[in-house]
C-alpha cells in the first residue's frame, strides 16, 4: 500500500487458517485503511477526498496467500478516523478475505494493540470482550502479525457489510 522504503513504513504479516488449523493457500486479503491522518482520498469522506501528505500511499493492497496460507502488506499505520455520529474510531485496516469455497468475502478490521483509542471504538466496544483478541494484531520486529482464523475455536470476529 506504500512502496518499500517510505517512512514510517511497516508490516502487517499473517496466516489464513481454516477450522482445523490448517493453512488457506488460495486466499486473496483485500485492505483498505485510512491515512495516518485519517483521512482517505475518496468522495465517501465526509470531510473530502483529500491525497495523502504519505508519498506513494494507496489506501488499498491485496496480497494472495502462499503455499503456507501467509500474507504480508506493507503499509503505514493509519490514523484515527470520525464517524458520522461524532465518534471517533481507532485506528484500524479493513481486511476482506476471499477464497475457494466462500460464496461472500469475509470482512474483518485489524486493530493496534497500542492504541487508548480502541476501549472507545464504537465497533470494537461492541464485539463480545472474550473474543476481541481476534482483531487485534501483535508487535512484530518489523511491523505487526495478524492472523486469521476462518472458523472454529478461534475463529477472527467478521462483520455483515
Amino acid at each position: 500500500m506504500v512502496p518499500e522504503g517510505t517512512p514510517g513504513a511497516c508490516w502487517i504479516r499473517g496466516r489464513i487458517v481454516d477450522g482445523t488449523g490448517e493453512p488457506v493457500v488460495d486466499a486473496l486479503v483485500e485492505s483498505w485503511q485510512a491515512d495516518p491522518d485519517g483521512r482517505f482520498d475518496h468522495p465517501d469522506d465526509p470531510r473530502g477526498a483529500r491525497p495523502s501528505t504519505v508519498p506513494g500511499f494507496r489506501g488499498f493492497g491485496r496480497c494472495e496467500t502462499d503455499a503456507q496460507g501467509r500474507y504480508a502488506l506493507l503499509t503505514v499505520k493509519p490514523g484515527a478516523l470520525p464517524t458520522p455520529e461524532g465518534e471517533t474510531e481507532a485506528p484500524h485496516l479493513a481486511l476482506s478475505v476471499f477464497a475457494r469455497g466462500l460464496l461472500h468475502r469475509l470482512v474483518t478490521r485489524v486493530y493496534f494493540p497500542d492504541e487508548a483509542g480502541n476501549a472507545t471504538d464504537p465497533l470494537l466496544r461492541d464485539v463480545d470482550p472474550a473474543r476481541r483478541d481476534t482483531l487485534l494484531a501483535s508487535p512484530a520486529p518489523d511491523g505487526y502479525t495478524f492472523d486469521i482464523c476462518l472458523q472454529g475455536e478461534h475463529e477472527t470476529v467478521f462483520f455483515a457489510v
